[in-house]
């Protein structure tokens, strides 16, 4: 899978400090211009539907496990890798200062119905909600809250420039198709 960014919080002076890594699965999946994303009330952000793979769990299972709770996605199929952001974060618990983030991102298609979401308390109390939203919406947003807000979230650097990503290579990859011309 491609490295779309390798990215070291600027709260980190060395990466020699006690670390561990954790790995997610991230959904990309559109309808046109729209996305589905996950609002996040607490942190004013939109973020791409996906979370932590359990142990046991390939990357596609997390995937599916992770759609599935977050945003009721039913029969999800037609999944390519897109690419793998890393990041190194500041993490000051368990005896770890730092938590290296490997994302790894898929495009997906869904079923048009959504099902029951099933969120982990901490998503309730978060605010999280799934939602289709533009993608030039959703980049406009977060990128308002980055400069503006002083309760923004540690993600919200990563799914913006996912966003933008997704903007730039898979928007304008499916405008492209569609102004090919038919042959005769």
């Amino acid at each position: 899978m491609r490295l779309l960014k390798s990215t070291v919080h600027p709260d980190i002076e060395s990466l020699d400090s006690p670390s561990f890594t954790r790995l997610a699965a991230r959904g990309i999946i559109l309808k046109g211009d729209k996305i589905l994303m996950l609002y996040t009330q607490r942190y004013d952000d939109y973020t791409l539907p996906g979370g932590g793979i359990d142990p046991g769990e390939n990357q596609m299972q997390g995937l599916v496990r992770e759609l599935t709770e977050e945003t009721g996605a039913q029969n999800i199929h037609n999944v390519e890798a897109f690419g793998l952001y890393e990041e190194y974060r500041p993490w000051h618990r368990d005896g770890f200062e730092i938590m290296h983030m490997k994302s790894y991102c898929y495009t997906c298609d869904i079923d048009e119905h959504l099902g029951e979401t099933r969120f982990e308390d901490y998503e309730v109390k978060n605010g999280m909600k799934p939602m289709w939203i533009n993608v030039h919406d959703a980049i406009r947003h977060n990128l308002e809250v980055m400069e503006n807000s002083t309760k923004k979230g540690l993600s919200i650097e990563r799914e913006t420039f996912l966003l933008s990503l997704i903007r730039d290579e898979l928007l304008a990859e499916s405008s492209r198709s569609e102004k090919q011309p038919l042959s005769a």
